[in-house]
């Protein structure tokens, strides 16, 4: 009797005990469930910081590129832009200077006509009959001569130089071939007659010398 009394106390607690048993098993797994769970997130937060640090980083570097391309093609079109206005001021300052030194250049070849009736007057005066017995001829040739003096130092005031090659080489930037001809003793193509003399302007050839060259025989 006692036996039995005994398996049956057992067997009550046995049913007793297993519903707790059974109650505590879900809060054991929801327990080690919780214990494992942070780790997971912070691993997968980790992850997702390192991915958007990742895309952060790329279009930082993207950008940085875009800017450096920008900054490159804008300092290209300033040393252009530099370039192009210093061009332009060496252009108008060489215009300015031009205009300067030739303005005068229409009223010189107006000039130079006068000059020209100026000298053949003076040189269709007879030297011989130059005298002072002939006071009229000798005064109205000395004030032919001085005027011819004074115009001549007036071009050159200016920059205006007469041309006259006799004897010179031949040059078609400041001489105008009238004719050829071969010259006992003289160097072929030389200039051998000059038949009006030409003017320079600062260098710049204002009327060419019409001159006859020497040919070769």
């Amino acid at each position: 009797m006692a036996s039995w009394c005994v398996r049956a106390v057992r067997q009550s607690y046995n049913i007793v005990a297993a519903p707790a048993l059974v109650r505590a098993t879900p809060r054991l797994l929801c327990t080690a469930a919780q214990h494992k769970s942070p780790g997971s997130a912070s691993e997968e937060e980790s992850g997702a910081q390192k991915s958007d640090q990742s895309a952060a980083e790329k279009a930082l570097t993207e950008e940085k590129a875009q800017l450096e391309t920008q900054v490159k093609e804008l300092s290209d079109k300033y040393k252009r832009a530099l370039a192009d206005t210093e061009n332009l001021r060496q252009r108008s300052q060489k215009m300015i200077e031009d205009a300067k030194l030739f303005g005068i250049q229409g009223f010189c070849k107006d000039l130079l006509e006068v000059a020209d009736i100026l000298e053949k007057a003076t040189e269709s005066v007879p030297k011989d009959e130059v005298t002072a017995q002939n006071p009229h001829l000798k005064n109205l040739y000395d004030g032919l001569v001085m005027t011819e003096i004074q115009m001549q130092k007036v071009f050159t005031k200016h920059g205006l130089l007469k041309l006259n090659p006799d004897g010179q080489k031949f040059d078609p930037y400041e001489h105008e071939a009238l004719f050829q001809a071969p010259v006992p003793g003289k160097e072929p193509g030389t200039v051998a007659a000059v038949t009006k003399v030409g003017y320079k302007l600062h260098g710049r050839t204002l009327r060419p010398a019409l001159v006859g060259v020497v040919k070769a025989p």
